[in-house]
């Protein structure tokens, strides 16, 4: 027996580390350890991104027409009688699309991309929707939409925990 097999034996082999062994580790448990595999392909962020969905593109869409929308809304001339009513309501519905212009861009993040960026697309064009349409035109035909689509970003931050 060289001096290795006798180094073996004595940590490894011998009776009493073989019980230690048997009463600390289970006999499901295995004592080596797993291995661990290193991935070392590097892929860009855009390609990783694209891989879940349309998102980046439809959240570059959603925030160009936000700030054109924006502008639009800025430089408008309201009528006087309701400048202060629909005002307010044009800013409410830009800022929330810019907000969610921003969330879209999270959604690759998530671990069901799909359903939380439809449910914020969705919820996204009844609220901003119904905000631009009675800001621009004073009717307020599609004011029970903002509620709906409120009720779905709401949902659709909910998904994004899932």
């Amino acid at each position: 027996m060289g001096l290795h097999e006798f180094i073996n034996y004595v940590v490894y082999d011998n009776p009493i580390t073989q019980s230690v062994k048997s009463f600390v580790l289970p006999d499901k448990m295995s004592p080596i350890p797993p291995q661990t595999v290193v991935i070392t392909e590097t892929k860009p962020l855009w390609k990783l991104a694209a891989e879940t969905g349309p998102f980046v593109r439809v959240a570059g869409l959603m925030g160009a027409s936000a700030v054109a929308l924006g502008a639009y809304g800025a430089h408008r001339s309201y009528p006087k009688d309701k400048a202060d009513e629909l005002k307010p309501i044009f800013e409410t519905g830009n800022r929330y699309h810019f907000l969610h212009t921003l969330a879209i861009l999270g959604m690759p993040l998530c671990r069901n991309p799909k359903l939380s960026g439809t449910l914020i697309i969705m919820g996204t064009v009844l609220f901003s929707g119904a905000c631009y349409y009675h800001a621009f035109t004073g009717n307020n035909k599609f004011g029970k939409l903002a509620p709906v689509g409120g009720t779905i970003l709401i949902v659709g931050w909910l998904t994004m925990i899932l």
